[in-house]
């Protein structure tokens, strides 16, 4: 199966895995309750266990985007949209950042050596307007998730295309995904394809299935 762009989308979404996931969002499962809202000199956030492995956790569709049909855009409310091809998108300035990720379902991996283009840099390239509070990013899976401009531009975060030094694998959202790492890794998509600048919120495939908003681990903002 290939999309209009000629992408090729493997696999088949996980129906159940996506009901399971909002039935645990009903329920509150997971919550420890010890949400550490100030004190945040223990690396680990509340409910999460360590793990040396990067596990692979998607919809059940893994596009497989050839480096020469890979496409960026970023629009919406800046003063210079932009739209890259992987050629534009290597000649950026590098930016590598060592950051842990956080995921919802309860694992943590310290220590990723990243590699890519900072969200600051695109952002200073398109000059959002002054209206612009949120972003929206767009997945070639479909799959959507919104965060704050003020977010989205954080010093650590990124669009990655190296991860320990060799390029991302398709399963772990190569050849482009972006990294946040102050969230939850929900709130970093793989495959990005779109990235629009908002003057409103657009909660995406998560939030509107009962996971928070925002997604901060430290505060244990898993639900809504």
């Amino acid at each position: 199966m290939a999309d209009d762009d000629g992408i090729e989308m493997r696999g088949e979404i996980k129906e159940k895995l996506i009901r399971r996931k909002q039935e645990w969002a009903r329920d509150g499962r997971l919550l420890t309750g010890n949400q550490k809202m100030e004190d945040r000199t223990e690396r680990l956030p509340p409910g999460q266990r360590l793990t040396r492995d990067w596990p692979v956790l998607d919809l059940g569709i893994q596009p497989d985007v050839p480096l020469d049909s890979w496409k960026l855009v970023v629009d919406g409310l800046v003063e210079k949209p932009l739209e890259w091809r992987w050629r534009d998108f290597i000649e950026q300035p590098v930016f590598e950042d060592i950051s842990d990720i956080h995921c919802v379902t309860t694992w943590s991996r310290y220590d990723n050596h990243w590699e890519g283009v900072s969200t600051a840099h695109v952002l200073e390239l398109v000059r959002p307007k002054a209206d612009a509070r949120h972003v929206i990013m767009h997945s070639y899976d479909g799959y959507t998730t919104n965060v704050t401009l003020e977010a989205f531009a954080a010093p650590d975060a990124l669009l990655a295309h190296r991860w320990e030094g060799q390029p991302i694998s398709r399963q772990h959202g190569g050849p482009v995904r972006l990294v946040i790492p102050q969230y939850y890794f929900w709130k970093s998509p793989k495959w990005i394809k779109r990235i629009e600048i908002s003057a409103r919120d657009k909660p995406g495939f998560w939030e509107v299935r009962g996971y928070n908003n925002e997604g901060d681990p430290w505060k244990e903002e898993r639900y809504s």
